[in-house]
Formats: C-alpha cells, structure tokens, sequence
C-alpha cells in the first residue's frame, strides 16, 4: 500500500492546498516534500502568493511539476481590501504608511467610476517590493537595503473588476485577472486615479482556472493525511 501511495504521488498529483496568511508559497513546497520523507518525490508550486496574501495554491508532485507552466497562465481570481487614504512603500501592509491623504471628498461614486479605467488591457508596474529578478537579485532584496528599484511596465488583463463593500477608508473588491498581475499594484494605481492613496491590507485568492479555493486542503490537514497514508 505505501508504495502504491508513493508511486501516484511520483507519478503526478494536483493538491490544492489554502495557503495561510503570513506562510510563504515555499513554506508550503517544504511542508509537504518534508511529509514525504523519507522518499524523495519532487513538489513544486504554480504561482506564488505573497506571504501576506491567503487563498488557494497549486501543488504539483512528480511528474505533474512539468505542467506547473501551464496551470500559471490560467486566469486567476483574487478577493480583498483596499485601504483608501494612504500609501506603503510595498503597495500593501508589509512596510508601514508613509504617505496620508484626506479621503473626505471622495464618495462611493467617485469609487465605482474609477472602476472602468481599469477593465481590459492596462499597463502596470510591479511593487518595487516583488520577487521580480533584476541582474540576477530579487527586487525586494534591493528595496529593502533602500536601494532605488526601476521596474518595467507590462500589460495584463482585467476581465472582472467588482467592489463589493464601501466602508471608508476600507473598499472590498473581486478581481478576474491574466498570469502576471499584480493586485498591490492595482491598489496602488487605484488611489492614483482618484488623485489619492491606497494600499492593500487584504488579499485571497480564490481561484486559478477551474480549480477553486472551495475545493482545497488546509495545510496540516494535508500534511496529516499524507503522513498517515504512508503508514498503512
């Protein structure tokens, strides 16, 4: 039974797993390859989720690892929370508040008519605090010694774009979005347009192609499972 159990695993399984807040995406990958132990089965992820964000990750073992490609051009769904009225340097609550803005004029109609701005193709830039490579460094690392961060701009697709509360400064928000999107930066270009400020303090993602949050494994109920199964 264990070596049929560690054979399908070799051979290629999808988990979806609810990443929890604060854990990064290779916190995960190390959880679950540790589970495995002592058989050595390859695991990796399609597409990482910054450790402040929630919501649903995509693990591949085996030899499904080569369609890890594949399952990160799916189009993505994300839920959360803009905070109007302020900015971070990281575009989200990972660095504190360095610029404040009055929010007294804007009304929930300036809110929903900024919305169309951003449906469809846009432009947009990454965090200066990102996993993005440049010259072979992570941007993060660089922005966090202080060190000026010029990244390119890049086109991505928002297909859905919906607020689904207004309680100011707190706007909730649902996103349909392409591979590469960045929703700090959404954020961020966001409180631009209203000639304001904002941040993310709340990020999930909920779904990646067909596979949905609804359907994942927390990550100790996995591990358990896992670790349990080989011992039959």
């Amino acid at each position: 039974m264990e070596g049929s159990f560690l054979h399908n695993f070799a051979e290629g399984e999808v988990l979806l797993v609810n990443k929890p807040y604060k854990w990064t995406s290779f916190d995960v990958v190390g959880k679950i390859r540790n589970a495995f132990k002592p058989a050595k089965i390859k695991v990796g992820h399609a597409g990482t989720l910054d450790p402040l964000a929630k919501g649903l990750l995509i693990i591949c073992t085996g030899k499904f690892t080569k369609k890890i490609d594949d399952y990160q051009a799916q189009e993505k769904e994300y839920t959360g929370t803009f905070v109007l009225g302020a900015t971070t340097p990281s575009y989200d609550m990972e660095t504190e508040v360095d610029v404040r803005y009055d929010i007294r004029h804007i009304t929930p109609a300036h809110i929903l008519d900024t919305i169309p701005h951003f449906l469809g193709e846009i432009e947009q830039v990454a965090p200066a605090h990102s996993a993005l490579k440049i010259n072979g460094e992570r941007a993060y690392e660089k922005a966090r010694r202080g060190e000026e961060v010029q990244l390119k701009s890049r086109k991505v697709t928002i297909s859905e774009f919906e607020i689904t509360r207004i309680d100011l400064p707190e706007v909730d928000f649902r996103v349909v979005c392409s591979k590469g999107t960045y929703i700090r930066s959404l954020a961020n270009d966001f409180g631009k347009k209203l000639q304001n400020g904002a941040y993310l303090s709340a990020l999930r993602r909920t779904r990646i192609g067909q596979f949905s949050v609804d359907n994942s494994w927390e990550i100790m109920e996995l591990v358990n499972k896992i670790k349990s199964q080989k011992e039959i």
